[in-house]
């Protein structure tokens, strides 16, 4: 009697492990959660936009934070933000020119500053000298041109009077024994309230939304978690308002497996595949061209077209996306630096975006050649070798005896000469010099 009891107790332990790691929100199958982020998993493209008053300072878009700025003392770039300059309809040109199939941008960034026309604030654009709700702009400029739209909407708060100020405020104390005195007269119940309001306008006052990128929670001490921002609430809200939307993953919902559609790895390249109890998930790295996501004027560790492709390949060839990011200056230009790079990924894309598009990991049983990068499409079977270091003539892809039918360069679409070896390789007949792309791709056709 004894041994079936303990039987059916660790019974129950396992199936409460099992339910705990498939503890779900909303009653969506995987199939229909692929379907969603088919779009998505398919164009793994995208461009981040960071913008908002701290473009005026123009030396991070955490200077408020870094030099622990009053609201009194940040007050003068309220005043005077006046993107003059601002055409919403040549960013969506550079951003289709340069491949991306999608845009995400801050309509409201940690200094709590809206770009939109919120009912529920008066710190927001249209206050401004520009006085434009600059969100609606940019939604139709970004339709126009046929990428999809997405809002970034920061959960933190440094200008609203009842946001508790917490171990990343402007006004952190240096005693920890200060926070309470600090937030006398605080509400986060108010603050919460604010949050749901102006997540609402956004789910509501533009159309079709295609993805919501919330930052950030920062659970522990003096930090904020789900609880703060009513996360669960919160979800279910915009997934009703906007049952196609796709949800990235910092609302501090890891508990659910449909917490956050996508994990959101930041300013790092990712060894692998990324994984949840063993299982794939889906995932996006969001980068920065230097080493700032605002307009930085003095900034100069800018990654090279080389190394940003090199990003995008080698985040599809691991199953993800990128989502790359620039910031306008506060007159409302992309500037010289950044439209350089775009530039540079739109000439490599325009001929080689095959090797993207509809493209994640290689097969696991094929081999990668050093100094390369495999993508493949498994809709037309096509397999993709990104050549980061072009070799000399003669270059050897293993193990492929029979699987290969044909062998061409991507970017002319011009034949290379195959033939199988004795030890059942591919050797490729390349051309000595190295055609005139940035990253040389060969395109397979598998039998």
């Amino acid at each position: 009697m004894k041994k079936m009891t303990l039987c059916a107790i660790t019974f129950l332990l396992f199936l409460l492990q099992v339910q705990a790691q498939h503890k779900k929100i909303f009653n969506e199958t995987d199939q229909q959660k692929e379907q969603r982020l088919g779009w998505w998993l398919n164009d793994r493209f995208g461009m981040f936009i960071h913008w908002g008053l701290y473009s005026m300072p123009a030396r991070h878009e955490w200077v408020k934070n870094y030099e622990r700025m009053t609201d009194s003392a940040y007050q003068k770039y309220f005043e005077l933000f006046n993107p003059d300059l601002y055409n919403p309809k040549e960013w969506a040109r550079m951003a289709k020119n340069a491949g991306m199939k999608y845009a995400v941008i801050t309509t409201k960034h940690h200094e709590g500053f809206c770009l939109f026309d919120s009912k529920f604030t008066d710190y927001k654009a249209t206050n401004t000298p520009i006085k434009k709700d600059l969100i609606k702009e940019w939604v139709d400029a970004f339709r126009a041109e046929g990428l999809k739209v997405g809002f970034y909407y920061s959960l933190i708060d440094w200008h609203h009077p009842d946001y508790t100020i917490d171990r990343v405020h402007p006004q952190r104390p240096k005693d920890p024994k200060e926070y309470d005195e600090l937030n006398k007269g605080r509400d986060m119940a108010k603050y919460r309230t604010y949050l749901q309001n102006q997540l609402k306008e956004l789910m509501t006052n533009y159309g079709k939304i295609d993805i919501l990128w919330t930052d950030f929670s920062f659970p522990g001490e003096h930090g904020k978690d789900h609880n703060d921002w009513n996360s669960l609430e919160l979800i279910k809200m915009v997934r009703k308002l906007q049952p196609g939307i796709i949800i990235n993953d910092r609302m501090d919902l890891n508990e659910y497996d449909d917490g956050g559609d996508f994990v959101t790895p930041e300013q790092v390249k990712v060894s692998e595949w990324p994984t949840r109890n063993g299982k794939r998930i889906h995932w996006e790295t969001c980068q920065t061209f230097s080493g700032s996501w605002g307009y930085f004027r003095d900034e100069t560790s800018w990654k090279d077209n080389k190394q940003l492709l090199v990003l995008l390949i080698e985040s599809v060839s691991k199953g993800g996306n990128l989502l790359l990011n620039v910031g306008p200056t506060s007159r409302g230009l992309i500037d010289a630096r950044a439209q350089s790079r775009l530039q540079g990924m739109g000439d490599w894309m325009k001929v080689n975006s095959r090797s993207i598009y509809g493209c994640t990991e290689a097969p696991a049983d094929i081999k990668r050649p050093d100094n390369t990068l495999l993508t493949y499409n498994p809709t037309t079977k096509r397999l993709y070798v990104h050549l980061l270091d072009y070799p000399l003539q003669r270059f050897d892809l293993p193990g492929l005896k029979g699987k290969v039918k044909y062998a061409q360069f991507l970017h002319d679409g011009s034949e290379i000469k195959m033939r199988t070896t004795d030890k059942g390789d591919i050797t490729l007949n390349l051309p000595v010099l190295k055609p005139d792309v940035e990253i040389p791709v060969i395109e397979l056709v598998m039998e």
